[in-house]
């Protein structure tokens, strides 16, 4: 019988804050059965992150926290290559040689640069501009097939898919086109505050989010806050109950029970009970990866291994395209 050729996959997450159960439940998740039947490739980062201003000793900081948070979450270092952006030279590299393939007009059509450069005024930093070039480049140095995207990221896969086209067509085929990649869908999870709105860790209402390593008493609270609406059912309604229906994809996530399950098991309660249950499953779920995560966190050297370890097993992939790239493009290798 012959084996299937493993995908190559790649996803990058930035270190600006800490992951809600949205990011968990949406997309995170999903990403630890992958590394079991394809080659995977999880990256920190931190070279993203710096097209909004940082505090240096928070960016570190948080670059630690989110390689912990990760692993803490099932990313296994030996079966995946979980590495820090920065460590790797080659992405600035081809970042510039792909930013001499790339247009002004494609750039300033992606709807984040739009988004984001209202707030930052009339000083919008190049950075934020070329974003999606060091993107590219972060997904088509290691030959990608497939990258997990929320469907606010798509048009940045498409644009890679467009420079790395160019490139191929004014040389020789260099670059696999790579493939968003939605998998399974992960719940779509949304504020505990505004039930029509994504959850965001970015929200100004703090109780509108769970974070991963909020503790069992906040997250509880927090769901006993979740707006809701003035029926005392809790029956499955996007329309017209989003708040109640909101709980029950959570609850459903935290629990693996069935939508149907979660109606008849709760059937004449009031909503005080549902909110509590939803919170300590929420809670629970938590336990043992925040429990890791601590474990890991307090182990500095060990993270500091795995970051040099891993860098270096993505340098080797990643030079080995560079290496085409500046053949064709013209420069001297040595």
């Amino acid at each position: 019988m012959e084996i299937p050729e493993k995908k190559i996959v790649y996803s990058g997450i930035q270190p600006s804050g800490t992951f809600t159960i949205g990011n968990y439940f949406g997309a995170m998740r999903n990403w630890v059965p992958m590394q079991e039947a394809n080659d995977c490739l999880y990256c920190v980062v931190d070279l993203h992150a710096i097209t909004v201003p940082q505090v240096p000793a928070d960016l570190r900081r948080r670059t630690y926290e989110s390689l912990a948070i990760l692993m803490a979450l099932g990313i296994d270092p030996e079966k995946s290559i979980l590495y820090v952006q920065s460590q790797v030279p080659e992405h600035a590299e081809l970042t510039w040689i792909l930013n001499c393939f790339s247009y002004m007009g494609e750039l300033s059509r992606m709807t984040q640069f739009k988004d984001k450069s209202k707030k930052q005024g009339n000083n919008i930093r190049v950075g934020l501009f070329d974003y999606p070039v060091l993107m590219a480049a972060d997904i088509l140095l290691y030959q990608t097939d497939l990258v997990p995207v929320g469907s606010d990221q798509k048009q940045h896969v498409e644009l890679c898919r467009d420079i790395a086209a160019r490139f191929n067509q004014t040389f020789s085929p260099t670059f696999k086109l790579p493939e968003p990649y939605f998998g399974e869908s992960g719940a779509r999870i949304m504020s505990l505050q505004e039930p029509t709105k994504k959850m965001s860790k970015s929200d100004d209402n703090v109780n509108g989010f769970v974070s991963i390593l909020d503790d069992p008493d906040t997250v509880i609270r927090k769901f006993k806050r979740a707006v809701t609406d003035s029926e005392a059912e809790i029956r499955y309604d996007k329309e017209n109950k989003p708040g109640v229906s909101n709980l029950m994809e959570i609850y459903s996530c935290a629990t693996g029970d069935t939508l149907e399950a979660i109606q008849q098991g709760f059937e004449g309660k009031g909503y005080g009970d549902f909110k509590v249950a939803v919170g300590e499953a929420v809670a629970e779920t938590l336990r043992p990866i925040q429990e890791e995560y601590k474990r890991l966190l307090a182990d500095k050297a060990y993270l500091e291994e795995v970051m040099k370890k891993n860098a270096q097993r993505a340098s080797h992939i990643a030079g080995k395209t560079l290496a085409k790239v500046r053949r064709k493009t013209g420069f001297i290798n040595l």
